[in-house]
């Protein structure tokens, strides 16, 4: 897997530095320094072979002469010996080396390559080279030449720029707050983003992540490891370069409103993380994730004694979607009987400016007993009346004895206006999150509901295929292969059509003519039907019609249909005298009034693939610029999520005399267009612009349709193309074993988890054992989640059903590593129905979806006391051999490519 010996990695028993030296202001000193400092407690070898001493610690001249092999190996020597240390650390056994120094080069021939290569060779994990280096409070090691060392917590922050990993750790050693982890990861030669999302989603010592990031190198692997770390614990980023324009220019309206940011911030969503827009609004992060858990609802009670920045508060609360909560006729009884009569009465729960210490607790002890509220804002505006001393002092008591008595307790945050430095002391120490404003306070609030919002929609899975149509895929690809044959890079209109009919797609009809009079008569049967007609310019060089007046509308005769004809075609020889003219298209005019109009729209992205366009069209459609992006697949609760984060989606509702828009059929427009870009990777961007909608459906007027050679641009099977693979619904099997026992399976889904919680229930102790190689007694909610809730890309899990009873009887999964080479498996069967060849079957499945997957090898893990499972993988032609770390445990082989 991704996180393969990160644990020794990042969490070393034994320490080595190479490159430290003598001399004042070097890198290798500081960080000798820095590790002395922070008090490292295994081993700590250093090594120069120059110096037999430096600064009183003896050294030795190489790796191999130290007494012990070191878990992890600091490197700070000259960019051209490094390729031989790792590789003298690689044949040692070393677990991994972080690469501080710079200069190393990239690409084939440089010094970072020939350090990756040596590496690869012996399994050795490398971060940087070119960083800052890491900080590790739970080992007690601070491996980076930052100024200070974080205090131990439950933050982890994973940076591309080693400034800001140095900066944060500054800010955090103010607020006390402390850190699971820092690991700023420079050119990510072989340890990435991805690969420590992995690690520190399953690190217990992590409530959170924070990411500083600048550019993803692999979508689909980011993306995998984002979506399953924001599964189990909030994940925060802030990325540079937002308003960096998109790499290359764009050809269509859709191509051009899918700037990289706009990618970016698609891709994000789509993963379940929290996008915060700059270093402030990070650190509120930390302050709110450091310290508190999510809430259940977004249900937020305030107490203040100022009514105005209490009414502020409110505004930003339902500003950013959250809800000021109601108090319960229980709770506004109890705080009659103890405030003074000028109390609110309401939300918020103003207790007057001149309220003391205990009208603070009657307050906020009611409202953490009231179960109309899922968390609670104090906020105090110091007054001559009363001193906030006492105040602040009986919160953090209340809130010390309120966590000890409730689990999980009520989160509770902390505006104190003008609050000198004792106060936010105290505040910190008692694990309170406190802001210098209402809005910090807020956002702080909303960013943890957000977490638990994205945790549910994470758990839906798009399917392969909508089942709401059946795409006529072959003749869509008859079409696009055709014209890639021709050497065409878009497809005529007549082309547009026919793959929209494919797709069932509505369109307007589209007739092709030559020439003024071949317009004419292609236009006589629609102005015979009592149509008026609308003539557009048919080139492949003009790519928007209307720069070239290239589009003339509500035509009622033939001689007008002539006449623009030949004025289209002048103006445009004009215009654009190097463009190929191919003649026009006529088009019946579409005359619904009321109708919206949108643009929808693939467009492809160098780093996320294709991406879906979504928002309000017309020829204005840059200028307006009112759009949302999404990452394929969509389903249709994606597809509706999508329009609703446009503002045009308010005028799709009804008001005053005009109907609703059908959003059903926008939304499933939206699905067939997703379904089309994972059938055709060689559509490179497509555009419909304007869609029509109103009350009676959809309707495309015009599109335009890029095409390109297919191309793979992510490593690994399935949708080679998409950041974000689709449920594999193709792996759905019927199976019969033994005694004629039929059995239904198919990749596992979220809404498994009831249904697995069960099956464990029914699976001995020893079984247990067997399978997580400890005594497992429950299995919480964060823990099936993560069984369960996959999105495909580097993970499989095959559940079995029983065909009568459907009830679920075995599981069978697999994980692939970071390099997509080899899989590890792990089976379960129910304890009851062993020996009735449900094992050997779904053991097959999981071996033929390894090899269909393109992996070089299936292994796994067995207890040596695990017989029948051992003789099992024999049987199937797993090679069996001891474990070498631990010898009560078989390592188990089976090679796909000579089997």
């Amino acid at each position: 897997m991704s996180n393969y010996r990160l644990n020794s990695l990042l969490s070393p028993r034994s320490v080595a530095l190479v490159g430290a030296s003598p001399r004042p202001n070097s890198l290798g000193r500081a960080i000798l320094s820095n590790i002395r400092a922070a008090a490292f407690e295994g081993p700590l070898g250093v090594v120069n072979p120059r110096y037999p001493d430096i600064g009183g610690t003896p050294t030795k001249r190489c790796l191999a002469e130290l007494p012990f092999v070191p878990d992890l190996v600091i490197i700070t020597a000259p960019a051209r010996t490094i390729p031989g240390i790792v590789a003298e650390a690689g044949e040692l056994g070393v677990a991994g080396a972080v690469i501080i120094s710079s200069g190393l080069g990239h690409g084939e021939g440089s010094y970072a390559d020939a350090a990756d290569r040596a590496a690869r060779t012996h399994g050795l994990r490398l971060i940087g080279p070119n960083c800052l280096g890491v900080m590790l409070p739970g080992v007690h090691l601070n491996a980076s030449f930052a100024a200070h060392m974080p205090n131990p917590g439950h933050l982890a922050l994973i940076s591309q720029s080693g400034a800001i990993a140095a900066g944060m750790v500054d800010w955090a050693a103010e607020k006390s707050i402390g850190f699971s982890g820092i690991v700023s990861i420079g050119d990510q030669l072989d340890v990435d983003i991805a690969d420590l999302l992995d690690h520190y989603a399953l690190d217990v010592q992590t409530r959170a992540i924070l990411l500083y990031i600048e550019a993803v190198k692999d979508a689909r692997k980011f993306m995998s490891a984002a979506r399953a770390a924001a599964r189990i614990k909030p994940v925060v980023v802030v990325k540079s370069g937002r308003m960096a324009q998109g790499a290359k220019a764009a050809a269509t309206h859709t191509g051009a409103l899918a700037g990289a940011d706009a990618v970016y911030d698609a891709a994000f969503r789509r993963a379940g993380m929290l996008r915060v827009f700059d270093l402030r609004e990070l650190f509120d992060c930390a302050e709110t994730l450091g310290r508190i858990v999510a809430p259940r609802g977004k249900r937020l009670a305030i107490v203040t004694n100022g009514g105005g920045i209490g009414v502020l508060a409110v505004d930003r609360l339902v500003e950013l979607g959250g809800i000021s909560a109601a108090i319960s006729p229980a709770t506004k009884k109890t705080l009659d009987a103890a405030l003074p009569d000028t109390w609110s009465g309401s939300s918020p729960v103003d207790i007057v400016g001149d309220a003391d210490a205990a009208r603070y607790e009657v307050a906020l002890q009611a409202l953490l007993a009231d179960a109309d509220n899922d968390a609670i804002l104090v906020m105090n505006v110091q007054t001559s009346i009363t001193g906030t001393g006492d105040i602040s002092t009986t919160l953090a008591r209340i809130v010390r004895e309120h966590r000890a008595a409730h689990a999980p307790p009520k989160p509770v945050l902390a505006v104190w206006v003008g609050a000198d430095d004792g106060v936010t002391r105290m505040f910190d120490a008692a694990g309170i999150p406190n802001y210098p404003t209402e809005d910090d306070a807020v956002r702080g609030f909303m960013h943890l509901v957000q977490h638990r919002e994205a945790v549910a929609a994470l758990s839906e899975v798009p399917p392969s295929l909508p089942k709401d149509f059946a795409p006529d895929v072959a003749a869509a690809r008859r079409i696009v292969e055709a014209a890639i044959g021709d050497g065409r890079a878009w497809l005529d209109p007549i082309e547009v059509k026919a793959l929209f009919d494919a797709y069932q797609i509505p369109m307007l009809p589209v007739l092709a003519a030559s020439d003024a009079e071949h317009a004419a008569e292609q236009a006589s049967a629609l102005l015979a039907q009592g149509m008026t007609v609308v003539v557009k310019i048919l080139s492949h060089d003009i790519t928007h019609k209307s720069d070239v007046g290239g589009v003339v509308l509500n035509l009622t005769s033939a001689d007008a249909v002539r006449a623009a004809t030949t004025a289209i075609l002048e103006r445009a020889a004009k215009l654009r005298p190097q463009a190929k003219l191919d003649g026009v298209i006529v088009q019946p005019m579409m005359l619904r009034p009321k109708a919206r109009e949108l643009i929808l729209g693939i467009a492809d992205d160098p780093t996320f693939g294709p991406v879906i366009v979504f928002g309000h069209g017309g020829v204005g459609v840059e200028v307006i610029d009112d759009k949302a992006l999404s990452l394929p697949p969509l389903d249709l609760k994606l597809a509706h999520d999508l329009i609703a984060r446009t503002r045009i989606s308010k005028l799709l509702r009804s008001y005053r005399d005009v109907a609703a828009a059908d959003t059903d059929e926008i939304a499933l427009t939206l699905v067939k267009l997703s379904q089309l870009a994972a059938d055709l990777p060689q559509i490179r961007e497509l555009d419909i612009n304007p869609l029509l909608a109103d009350e009676h459906g959809v309707v495309a007027v015009d599109a335009r349709v890029k095409v390109g050679p297919e191309f793979r641009q992510f490593a690994g099977p399935g949708n080679a193309h998409f950041a974000v693979r689709p449920y594999p619904s193709e792996w759905q099997r019927h199976l019969l074993v033994k005694d004629n026992w039929r059995v239904f399976v198919r990749p596992i889904r979220p809404d498994d988890e009831a249904a697995l919680q069960g099956f464990l229930k029914r699976i001995s102790p020893q079984d247990l054992r067997l399978r997580f190689f400890a005594a497992m007694k429950q299995f919480s909610h964060p823990f099936i989640a993560r069984l369960t809730q996959l999105d495909y890309a580097r993970a499989m899990a095959f559940v079995a059903l029983d065909e009568a009873s459907g009830e679920l009887i075995g599981v069978v999964r697999l994980h692939s590593d970071s390099i997509y080479e080899n899989g590890e498996f792990a089976i379960l069967l129910r304890s009851d129905l062993k020996g009735k060849g449900l094992g050997w079957a779904l053991m097959q499945l999981i071996i033929d979806y390894a090899r269909a997957e393109g992996l070089k090898q299936v292994s796994g893990k067995v207890l040596r006391e695990n017989t029948v499972m051992l003789m099992m993988c024999r049987g199937l032609g797993f090679e069996v051999h001891t474990d070498r770390d631990d010898a009560d445990l078989c390592d188990v082989r089976l090679p796909l490519s000579t089997s």
